[in-house]
């Protein structure tokens, strides 16, 4: 069976017995596309029922609690899923790693234009004893060789991998640190990004880092997480 057939059965299953393979899931998202930087997606939830994505324009959504098919979270193009043919409706899927209750989703657009389904996922772990206040995540979306320089931090950023960055210590007394991002030309290093960040044990950042088309050089997008937010009511 390949990979389209199996994502068929696992809506039909949604669909037709509204049960899952694993318990409930919170879920915070973030949609990043640079040159579309809108969508409508949507998410069952506990008791399966098609939901919007509460995405927001910056930052990541507030939490939902959503309910894994066969261990993996689907997303949805509609609200109204046909259950005769629900690849219709398929926006993306991604397996969710069995200890994790808690996760973000950084959603990018397909590959390549036109693409079933049109929308990816790459999955991190949101519990706070495993993505701590004051620690950062890197994530190359890029095919370049890349790397992270947080005060005393100097780590690679592989491609396709989320990079832990611990928190920071070497900071002035406003807690303010060098923040540089490179990549890699030739057997040179070279800075394409340089900042000056503040860095809180109240706050955390995840670093996206990408091209555009017909870009010379990768960008990097920050996502600043730094509110208290209530988890739902029937939060795992």
């Amino acid at each position: 069976m390949n990979l389209r057939n199996f994502v068929i059965g696992m809506l039909s299953t949604l669909m037709a017995w509204g049960q899952t393979a694993s318990g409930p899931v919170q879920i915070r998202a973030y949609y990043h596309n640079p040159i579309k930087p809108f969508a409508e997606l949507f998410v069952a939830d506990a008791g399966g029922a098609i939901q919007p994505l509460k995405l927001v324009a910056e930052g990541l959504s507030a939490p939902q609690i959503t309910a894994p098919v066969n261990g993996n979270i689907v997303l949805y193009t509609q609200q109204n899923v046909d259950s005769k043919k629900p690849a219709e409706s398929l926006a993306a899927s991604v397996a969710l790693p069995a200890d994790m209750k808690r996760v973000v989703l950084i959603i990018l657009p397909a590959a390549t234009d036109g693409a079933k389904p049109p929308y990816r996922m790459v999955v991190m772990n949101d519990s706070p004893t495993s993505f701590k206040k004051g620690e950062s995540r890197a994530l190359n979306l890029t095919t370049a060789d890349i790397a992270v320089e947080a005060g005393e931090h100097k780590l690679p950023v592989k491609t396709g991998q989320i990079t832990t960055l611990p928190a920071v210590s070497k900071k002035d007394e406003f807690n303010m640190a060098q923040t540089n991002f490179y990549y890699k030309e030739k057997e040179v290093w070279v800075p394409f990004v340089e900042r000056q960040l503040q860095y809180v044990d109240t706050t955390r950042r995840i670093f996206l880092v990408y091209l555009t088309p017909g870009s010379t050089q990768p960008f990097v997008t920050t996502i600043v997480d730094n509110a208290t937010v209530a988890p739902p009511d029937a939060n795992p």
